[in-house]
């Protein structure tokens, strides 16, 4: 299988290249054909810079004009890729790209969408998030069961494996540019049909996240009752 990897970026001079280092090495070993989009969105460090040097054929620089959000950048990487196989990770490598062999295991046998879970049993995490962090990932999963009725065990980790044809169906519908773009993509997911497996990985936090507590917990709380409306009116069919 050939695969592509979209990272979006938001001042992320400290980790981006470590990240890029390691998925090249892994993409290297145990891929013919692979591309890395990486969107930077409008980083205002060295971020652009420091990506720019990576640049090559299979391995595409996308730069926001002005800051979209990182729902907006990951779209635009998807919308972007050639190959079969997309996944979503996060720049930080809090997942370890290793667990993409599991997840294209899989994808082989029937999955459209694999995603990453902190959450289960099996899970293997590593580094924990501070308190207050576990205490806000809990209460907005809470609110996604109630408002959106999924019932998976986490929505927002950043590592996500999708068959490139059903990930750009879905995000054409997608009107969330921000945080909570990844439950939106998976309540279309469920609505439209399409079989998701929620998957344990390794995960060790990392330091240096862009989400404010207060700031963005509200916009992620509006944003369900934003996706609850869309539903309601008929925003999420395939014309």
């Amino acid at each position: 299988m050939n695969i592509s990897i979209v990272i979006p970026a938001y001042n992320e001079e400290k980790r981006i290249e470590p990240t890029l280092k390691k998925i090249i090495t892994y993409l290297n070993s145990n891929f013919v054909k692979y591309e890395i989009i990486i969107v930077d969105d409008c980083s205002k460090d060295m971020t652009y810079k420091i990506i720019s040097k990576y640049k090559m054929d299979n391995i595409k620089i996308l730069r926001n004009k002005m800051n979209m959000g990182k729902g907006y950048s990951v779209k635009k990487g998807i919308l972007n890729a050639r190959y079969n196989l997309v996944l979503f990770s996060d720049s930080d490598l809090a997942t370890p790209i290793e667990e993409l062999k599991n997840f294209i295991d899989y994808i082989k046998k029937g999955y459209d969408i694999v995603i990453a879970s902190r959450n289960l049993e099996e899970s293997n995490v590593k580094v924990k998030q501070h308190l207050y962090k576990q205490l806000m990932g809990k209460t907005f999963l809470l609110l996604v069961n109630i408002v959106t009725g999924l019932k998976f065990k986490d929505t927002q980790c950043g590592f996500k494996l999708f068959k490139k044809d059903i990930i750009q169906k879905i995000i054409k519908l997608q009107t969330i540019d921000r945080f909570s773009f990844d439950t939106e993509i998976l309540f279309i997911a469920k609505k439209l049909g399409y079989k998701i497996k929620e998957a344990p990985v390794t995960w060790i936090n990392q330091k240096g996240t862009k989400v404010k507590p207060i700031g963005d917990g509200i916009k992620m709380f509006i944003d369900m009752f934003r996706m609850k409306y869309n539903n309601l009116s008929g925003r999420y069919k395939i014309e």
